[in-house]
């Protein structure tokens, strides 16, 4: 489960594209923040993606990616010309494939090789014609599903939604959010040319004049049960009243959002219709990365002083109400991401910062509030330092991000007592017994 959003040049309040995504994976599955050059490679040379081999270009491009540990794809991302994508798992009425191509390996081969969004939206379209989508998206337990993609880059945006070999696109006019549900309706801009042959076929409309991509392709059982309808709605809601003068802030606040009925209650209860996701229930999810990212167009004129680089805020970990976002450009010697040669690295900065979050969970921060108070003093820091320009400036606003969240980790982790016991985590007999099981699994390796 995700929601991701985007907001273009006209709704913004600075003039740039402001995109966004929360993660939302099964707890335990660490999301890696990693960083690929661009590479290039011999004529002839094979790709091995998470299932299937595919034939690899002559050169990819330089990406940031985050991905899910044990994958080649990723759920998010960018590349160096600010072409920025994030998938969404849905639910369709057409079956599922033999293992092929997962949307997170289609969304990281697009931000390899394409320069734009159009660019990337033709290649996960070819893509979805030459291999397919399929195979088991889950980390302990099995999860399949099609896809839905927001691409986006510096002047334009696009939602492209899939089931099984069909789908549809519709290009963003201002403002756009996704979730896990089909969205795109009886208008859309490109689709698959026999997209509402193949509905008419199977008796899901009557024709033509009766076709509606959503109503036909849907699986409304899992999707009703997903919880994608009220978080979708509250990300709509937010963007459309800010249209205008939407920042990277505003995205944060909507995906640090809960369900008012959720909201001061997160860690004791299971939260699937919020934005933020809390998992503790049958379906687990639980936001496991957030990303926001601000696409600068160097061919057009903007406010003074604002940075031709793409600038990032990322949490590098799980819940996104817990975590510090940090500010993140792609410059030489930053010290935030990871190469892929550098997995187990990657790995110990998600899991340090989830050991915060099973804390929490386990009522073992008695002053949570003075954390919070924290970080929202080092994030206003941040936000009032993102648009100095300059490489070396940069640089060192991500090393001043990164050590006072380390040192704001340490200080909270110390206070904790009794570490090496488990804590009393609240809630019904469920979601107790959920977390006990997920924290037992994820540390078992100290115990």
């Amino acid at each position: 489960m995700c929601d991701t959003m985007v907001a273009l040049s006209n709704a913004t309040k600075d003039g740039t594209v402001i995109f966004a995504k929360n993660s939302d994976r099964q707890p335990n599955e660490p999301l890696l923040t990693i960083r690929v050059p661009r590479k290039t490679y011999p004529s002839g040379q094979k790709l091995k993606c998470t299932y299937i081999e595919i034939e690899q270009v002559e050169q990819t491009y330089q990406v940031l990616l985050q991905k899910p540990s044990w994958m080649w794809g990723a759920e998010m991302g960018s590349n160096e010309f600010g072409v920025t994508i994030g998938n969404e798992a849905i639910f369709t009425r057409e079956k599922q494939g033999p293992p092929s191509l997962l949307g997170m390996d289609m969304l990281r081969l697009a931000l390899e090789r394409c320069r734009s969004s159009e660019e990337a939206l033709d290649l996960i379209t070819d893509l979805l014609k030459r291999y397919g989508q399929g195979g088991n998206n889950g980390y302990d337990k099995k999860f399949f599903y099609h896809n839905s993609f927001l691409i986006a880059d510096t002047r334009s945006a696009w939602v492209l939604e899939t089931a099984g070999s069909y789908w549809a696109a519709e290009q963003v006019k201002e403002v756009r959010s996704i979730s896990n549900r089909l969205s795109i309706g009886s208008t859309y801009d490109r689709a698959h040319p026999d997209l509402i042959k193949n509905a008419v076929a199977k008796g899901w409309c009557k024709s033509e004049a009766d076709f509606n991509f959503a109503r036909c392709y849907t699986n409304p059982l899992i999707t009703r049960f997903s919880g994608s309808f009220q978080r979708s709605s509250s990300a709509n809601c937010v963007l459309e009243a800010e249209k205008g003068k939407i920042t990277m802030q505003t995205m944060r606040k909507i995906l640090r959002s809960h369900q008012a009925d959720v909201e001061g209650r997160q860690f004791t209860r299971p939260s699937l219709s919020s934005v933020c996701m809390h998992a503790g229930f049958i379906f687990g999810d639980h936001t496991t990365g957030s990303y926001i990212a601000r696409l600068v167009n160097s061919e057009e004129s903007r406010p003074e002083g604002l940075p031709l680089a793409h600038t990032f805020l990322l949490t590098g970990s799980s819940t996104p109400c817990l975590a510090l976002y940090k500010p993140f450009w792609m410059i030489e010697g930053e010290k935030f991401s990871h190469g892929e040669d550098q997995a187990e690295a990657a790995l110990r900065f998600w899991l340090k910062r989830e050991r915060l979050h099973r804390a929490v969970l386990e009522n073992k921060i008695p002053d949570l509030q003075t954390y919070l108070s924290s970080r929202g003093r080092i994030e206003a820091e941040i936000d009032g330092r993102l648009d100095l320009p300059g490489a070396n400036r940069q640089q060192e606003i991500i090393n001043d991000a990164l050590q006072a969240e380390e040192n704001l980790l340490e200080e909270t982790l110390q206070r904790i007592s009794s570490p090496d016991q488990p804590g009393r985590i609240r809630g019904n007999p469920f979601f107790k017994y959920y977390w006990k099981k997920q924290n037992a699994k994820l540390f078992k390796s100290e115990r």
